[in-house]
């Protein structure tokens, strides 16, 4: 029996890598510290799958089973494993370091040379080798050793919408018809694994940052611009004529950007923008924009959505103006349930908005930090 460990068994968990594994011929172990999930998981034994688009479809998945994630029994099944992936956010990666370093540990122990690969599927430039270096603290110098034979750690790209749609049982799932799944090739250990879906990838930086320069890009600036003015969905937000106008600026700027950086065909990414915007566009996801909007200072760090694309633009003397519109209705995002907008807002008010922005996003173009702070102040006012 082939066995996957899918850490994190939230809808993103389910709906996408996990549904993925599952129809690969995967018996799929979905670990996670939610225990009324992990228990429904077990009772059930299998979840469907509501891909929710213009041509609606449900996937029956099956051949699964739960773990507590702080329980000893995960290590017995990391023990078993053939491919781990996680979606349990970037910040959680270290938290689970340790128990997968101790699944490393004992196939050591036991001399497994069964080879083993980890993908973080996570919204974050290499999680996978951000999930490394975390686990590898836990381990001495021979276990490294051991793992730099027979552990893979292959960085990738993740892009699906999965939002969270309160069903009848709470284990099923709406997603999206559209995914895309990119891995690197090339840091997988021993035979690589056939999964439908997943594309194996030579050139990884480059969709990862095609994927954060225009989903991730425009799903934010939609989410802040439709917060902003109070709509409720993201179809509401960018149906909006001018939420609609500044976003797909702002796309086909940070596209530009790709477009000298990587060579990007540009007729063929601006018709990529394209799909993108019609997928903010579909009714049946009813995404909110506090949760596309959540944690402003990640979204506004140095290498995430907002900043990277910016600087990116400038570095070959692009425009960048509906970018920075973006960037500062993230700076309004005022939402007292989020603790890093809460954060955020306690920045600007002590250090002002110019000050705020260099600290969160390490821009120290004085020009951008002006801008940023005049649109502020006029547009958001």
């Amino acid at each position: 029996m082939k066995k996957a460990i899918q850490f994190g068994a939230g809808n993103i968990g389910r709906g996408f890598i996990g549904g993925l594994l599952s129809e690969a011929g995967y018996h799929v172990v979905f670990a996670d510290v939610n225990q009324d999930i992990i228990d429904r998981i077990n009772e059930d034994k299998k979840y469907t799958i509501y891909v929710k688009d213009v041509e609606s479809s449900e996937i029956v998945i099956t051949d699964i089973s739960g773990v507590n994630s702080t329980k000893p029994e995960l290590i017995d099944e990391i023990k078993e494993a053939e491919i781990i992936t996680t979606a349990v956010g970037v910040r959680i990666l270290p938290i689970i370091a340790p128990s997968v370093a101790e699944g490393i540990k004992t196939r050591k122990s036991a001399g497994s040379e069964e080879y083993l690969n980890i993908i973080a599927c996570e919204n974050a430039i290499k999680a996978s080798s951000q999930l490394k270096e975390a686990v590898y603290q836990h381990l001495n110098d021979e276990e490294k050793a051991y793992a730099d034979k027979y552990v893979g750690f292959p960085d990738c790209s993740v892009d699906r919408i999965v939002p969270p749609v309160r069903l009848d049982n709470p284990i099923d799932v709406v997603v999206e018809n559209y995914y895309e799944w990119n891995v690197e090739e090339a840091s997988f250990k021993g035979k690589v694994p056939e999964i439908k879906g997943m594309n194996l990838a030579d050139n990884l930086m480059a969709y990862i940052e095609r994927k954060l320069f225009t989903l991730n890009t425009g799903h934010c600036i939609t989410a802040y611009l439709g917060y902003h003015k109070k709509y409720k969905t993201i179809d509401e937000s960018i149906a909006d004529e001018e939420i609609l106008k500044i976003v797909k600026k702002a796309m086909q700027q940070s596209g530009m950007a790709l477009v000298h950086k990587y060579g990007f065909d540009k007729d063929a990414h601006f018709k990529y923008i394209d799909k993108i915007l019609n997928r903010f566009k579909n009714p049946y996801l009813a995404d909110d924009p506090a949760r596309v909007g959540r944690e402003p200072l990640r979204k506004l760090s140095a290498t995430d959505r907002l900043a990277k694309p910016v600087m990116t633009a400038l570095e070959y003397d692009l425009p960048v103006d509906a970018l920075l519109v973006g960037m500062a209705a993230a700076l309004h995002y005022d939402n007292k349930e989020d603790a890093q907008s809460v954060e955020l807002q306690e920045k600007i008010q002590k250090l002002g908005v110019k000050d705020a922005l260099k600290e969160v996003s390490g821009i120290e173009n004085e020009d951008i930090l002006n801008q940023v702070e005049e649109l502020y102040n006029t547009i958001f006012a």
